[in-house]
């Protein structure tokens, strides 16, 4: 669809590589984008599909559990790319057990992914985006940020904060050309939710549970013609299908 054609945009995706990433990048790069992926292990499969689709591909790999590879992050993408139009901030940790027994450890090690990088990705990008007086950043957040989940409070605690920083971040940048938004997928068949899967929930046997996408989503979220786009809403997916509510 030419409303949302992304020809000549550049799109940084944290966790690029594998699972939910890979679908949004690959998302992107149908639209036209170049993509950027930043993960831990090799990328070959996600670049060899950008690729496949004439889009460039740059692969930056980084540990985010800790703050310093993000200037990098970021320089290597204007520098390899020619720019950056699009962050979406999707890397994630997920450390499971009951809140009686939740180490500090544990706590520490999905704060630091999830929402500490997670910011300060924005914060860069922002940077450089406010410099050229547009950009779209776009935040993984989850139905958990809402409902609350069990024996996941390090990860309940960090998304609830994705979309708080989401909602700031759009309040203070939306007047300069900067569009924030996140994006809440219910649960997803990917490596983070294994644990899950091994138990059959009923979420995994649905359609929504089945494959790690959010087209319908991303395309609104960067679509610059829509008016909402700059009140940061937060598009909840829920397991039952494509049911994308607007939490403003």
């Amino acid at each position: 669809m030419t409303q949302f054609d992304l020809s000549g945009k550049v799109a940084l995706v944290t966790g690029g590589n594998k699972g939910l990433g890979q679908g949004i990048a690959l998302a992107l790069a149908r639209a036209g984008a170049d993509i950027a992926a930043v993960g831990t292990s090799d990328a070959d499969e996600t670049a060899r599909r950008v690729q496949a689709l004439g889009r460039r591909f740059v692969f930056i790999k980084a540990d985010l559990s800790t703050i310093a590879p993000i200037d990098p992050i970021i320089s290597s993408t204007v520098n390899s790319l020619g720019g950056l139009d699009i962050l979406v901030n999707n890397s994630g940790l997920i450390r499971r057990a009951d809140a009686v027994d939740f180490t500090e450890t544990d706590w520490d090690d999905v704060m630091n992914v999830n929402i500490k990088a997670a910011f300060f990705l924005c914060q860069a990008a922002g940077r450089h985006m406010l410099a050229h007086g547009h950009g779209k950043i776009i935040n993984i957040a989850s139905m958990l940020s809402f409902q609350g989940g069990i024996r996941v409070p390090s990860y309940t605690a960090s998304k609830s904060g994705v979309a708080g920083i989401t909602r700031l971040l759009a309040n203070e940048w939306a007047a300069r050309g900067i569009n924030v938004n996140a994006i809440a997928p219910g649960y997803m068949a990917t490596d983070t939710t294994l644990d899950v899967q091994k138990r059959s929930w009923p979420a995994f046997r649905r359609p929504a549970g089945a494959r790690p996408t959010t087209w319908p989503a991303l395309r609104f979220s960067w679509h610059r013609a829509h008016p909402i786009t700059s009140t940061a809403p937060l598009f909840r997916l829920t397991a039952a299908g494509w049911h994308a509510e607007l939490a403003v």
